[in-house]
C-alpha cells in the first residue's frame, strides 16, 4: 500500500524533540542515513551533543553561534535570515561531543549523515560556498552549494541550499534518485526543510508565506505520494520518487535546505528527470534568467550558467 502526503510532510513543530525545532533520525524517517535536526537557542544560551554514528554540519539559519569540538573553537558569523546572505558553517566527525553556543541567540540547522569514515573538524567560509543559478525563466533559482559532493569533503552527507523567487518554481524538471545505476543515478535519502519569506505590508502588517511541493511515485521504492502545502519550520521526506516541482507562491520567495546521503560507496549526486517533463531543459538556453536572481551573491559565469542548466536542473 502506497504512503500518502501525512506520512511524508512534517509540519512545523510536529517533529520537534527537547530543544530541537525539528528532529528527524534515521530511525523517526524509517531509513538509513539521513538526519536533520533546527536547534534555536536564546541568548547566551548552549546546547551540548553526541554525534554518534553520524557525521553533521551545523549551518547558521538566523544568528551566529560558536561550536566546540575536539579540542577545537570555530566561531561561525552567521546571517540575519536565510533570504539575506550565504553562511559560514562547521563540519564535525562521527563519536564526537559538540558544543553550540550563541551569545546573542538563533536558530541552527544541523544536518548530519550516518558514515564510516571520521573526519577532521573543519570551517567552512561564507565566501568559498560556490552560488550557482539553474533553470531560467520562471523556473530560475539560486542554490548555495555548501557542501555539495563536488565542493566540500565529507563521507556520506550531501547538504545545499536552494531560494527560489515568488512565483517560480523549482525541482523542476521533477527528478528521481532512489536506486542505484552505476554513473547513471545514486540512491538518496532526502529531506526539504523550507522557510517562507512573508510579505510586509506598508501598515507594517505582515502575511505569512507558503509553498507547494510535489513528490510522485516512480515504480521504484515505497510509493512515496505527495502534496504538501508548506510553510515556515516544515519539513519533506523523500525517500523515494519523483520530486518537483517546488512552487513558491507569488510574493513570497521560498528557502529550502535539501540533506541526502545513502549506501552507495561514491558520494555523488546523480539524477534521472521524469521523462514526461525533462524537454524543458530544452528551452532554458533561449529564455532569460529571472533578473530576481541572484537574491544574494556573486553571479556566476555564462559558461557555468549554461553548464548547470544542462546537466543539474532537478534541483
Amino acid at each position: 500500500m502506497n504512503r500518502t502526503t501525512t506520512d511524508f510532510h512534517l509540519r512545523a513543530g510536529s517533529a520537534a524533540s527537547g530543544p530541537y525545532a525539528l528532529d528527524i533520525s534515521p530511525r523517526s524517517a524509517g531509513w538509513g542515513y539521513s538526519s536533520l535536526r533546527v536547534l534555536e537557542l536564546g541568548p547566551g544560551e548552549s546546547h551540548t551533543f553526541t554525534t554518534g554514528e553520524s557525521e553533521w554540519i551545523v549551518l547558521p539559519l538566523r544568528g551566529g553561534c560558536t561550536v566546540e569540538a575536539e579540542g577545537q573553537t570555530l566561531q561561525l558569523h552567521g546571517r540575519e535570515s536565510v533570504f539575506t546572505a550565504v553562511s559560514d558553517f562547521a563540519y564535525v566527525p562521527r563519536d564526537a561531543e559538540v558544543t553550540v553556543g550563541s551569545a546573542a541567540g538563533g536558530r541552527f540547522a544541523l544536518t548530519g549523515a550516518r558514515c564510516e569514515r571520521r573526519l577532521s573538524v573543519r570551517y567552512g567560509a561564507a565566501a568559498d560556498v560556490p552560488v550557482e543559478l539553474r533553470g531560467s525563466g520562471q523556473c530560475s533559482r539560486q542554490v548555495n552549494n555548501f557542501a555539495a559532493a563536488h565542493t566540500f569533503e565529507a563521507d556520506r552527507l550531501i547538504a545545499v541550499e536552494v531560494l527560489t523567487p515568488g512565483g517560480n518554481w523549482s525541482s523542476y524538471p521533477p527528478h528521481k534518485h532512489d536506486e542505484f545505476r552505476d554513473g547513471v543515478e545514486s540512491e538518496l535519502e532526502e529531506i526539504y526543510y523550507y522557510e517562507i519569506a512573508p510579505h510586509r505590508h506598508p501598515d507594517g502588517r505582515t502575511t505569512e508565506g507558503l509553498g507547494y511541493q510535489r513528490v510522485s511515485p516512480s515504480g521504484h521504492g515505497k510509493g512515496t505520494d505527495v502534496l504538501a502545502e508548506v510553510r515556515s519550520g516544515d519539513a519533506v521526506l523523500i525517500p523515494d520518487g519523483w520530486h518537483g516541482p517546488s512552487m513558491a507562491a507569488p510574493g513570497h520567495d521560498m528557502y529550502y535546505l535539501n540533506v541526502m546521503a545513502g549506501p552507495g560507496v561514491d558520494r555523488a549526486w546523480l539524477i534521472c528527470d521524469h521523462p514526461d517533463h525533462a524537454w524543458i531543459r530544452g528551452v532554458w538556453a533561449d529564455t532569460p534568467m529571472d533578473q530576481r536572481l541572484p537574491l544574494y551573491g556573486a553571479k556566476e559565469s555564462a559558461e557555468a550558467r549554461a553548464g548547470s542548466r544542462e546537466e543539474e536542473g532537478g534541483r
